[in-house]
């Protein structure tokens, strides 16, 4: 099969095509998935230049999301067939940029012909992390306000769409008009371009009580200005940070805010389960509908890379697509 594979940790040109991997094997509780298109994520990024907390054995083919059809399963699986529609997260140490990859049928989702391959493959990292930080983290319900950060990225228009779905007061921020729309289409009420010099003042004004929750896409720039919008009890959900940066405590104790973590390599089963009951509920309602920004070939994988990570105007999800 044709499969990206990583020899050694380095740059985008690491990702090499070979058009003659192994095909995996198919265990008994295993599923052989036959992959069709591939979400890329920035966590795929960290891990192919070496510099993630954990790396795996080199080589290896990158890969957390994917959408495609069942090719077979092994004997002990009972929940899908062979030629069903699915989606995932969490395959096996095959990864997703392949044509071929094998998973637990736990980390296994039916895709409903209301959205495509490319739609199917932009679910699992974002979707499932938007959910994580908004409900388990951020512990919004309805009728709270929540800042979303980076809003109009893969991840935070997940957020968007979730947190309207459930009833809760969304705010977004988005770097470019396009991306400030496409978050609004998606369910905010209110957008903000943190381009704008005036940014700041703009966010305090529209909510002087403070936000219940903010979903932080980028700690190292906000997190400092984050405590300071959080209202009493509030909770910032560190998604994603590429540096440090210097904050003040005070800001915490007479409010008795908090900062949490999030990675979804923490969730056990039955957050697994939960998430994934949510999220299938959602797309069967149509509250739930990923937005594709821009689609590469598999060969391609190198130039995805450099966008997920360079580009400055985020417009939904990055994705590989197997010919």
């Amino acid at each position: 099969m044709r499969a990206i594979v990583v020899q050694k940790f380095g740059g985008p040109e690491v990702l090499q095509l070979d058009s003659d991997y192994p095909k995996p094997t198919l265990a008994d509780n295993k599923v052989l998935l036959r992959v069709r298109c591939i979400g890329v994520n920035p966590v795929e990024t960290y891990i192919r230049a070496g510099t993630y907390a954990r790396l795996p054995q080199l080589p290896y083919i990158p890969g957390n999301d994917g959408a495609g059809t069942v090719e077979a399963v092994g004997s002990g699986v009972t929940a899908f067939k062979p030629g069903d529609r699915v989606f995932w997260t969490r395959p096996d140490n095959s990864g997703s940029y392949a044509e071929y990859c094998t998973s637990n049928e736990s980390s296994i989702w039916s895709l409903p012909d209301s959205l495509t391959f490319e739609q199917g493959a932009a679910l699992g990292v974002p979707y499932f992390t938007a959910y994580r930080a908004l409900f388990a983290k951020c512990k919004a319900k309805p009728g709270d306000r929540v800042l979303i950060h980076g809003a109009s990225g893969a991840v935070g228009l997940a957020a968007v769409q979730l947190a309207a779905a459930r009833g809760v007061h969304v705010y977004g921020t988005a770097g470019t008009t396009e991306g400030m729309k496409l978050v609004q289409n998606s369910g905010a009420i209110e957008v903000f371009n943190h381009r704008s010099p005036d940014y700041v003042q703009q966010v305090q004004a529209s909510n002087p009580g403070g936000f219940n929750g903010i979903v932080e896409m980028l700690a190292n720039v906000n997190l400092a200005q984050d405590l300071e919008w959080l209202a009493p009890t509030g909770i910032a959900c560190v998604v994603g940070c590429r540096g440090s940066i210097e904050i003040n405590p005070r800001l915490m104790m007479g409010k008795e805010s908090s900062v949490v973590g999030c990675a979804l390599n923490s969730a056990n089963e039955a957050d697994w389960k939960e998430m994934g009951a949510a999220i299938t509920a959602g797309i069967a309602k149509g509250h739930l509908k990923p937005i594709v920004s821009k689609v590469f070939p598999l060969a391609d994988a190198a130039s995805a890379h450099k966008e997920v990570i360079e580009s400055t105007g985020a417009m939904g999800k990055v994705v590989l697509a197997v010919d």
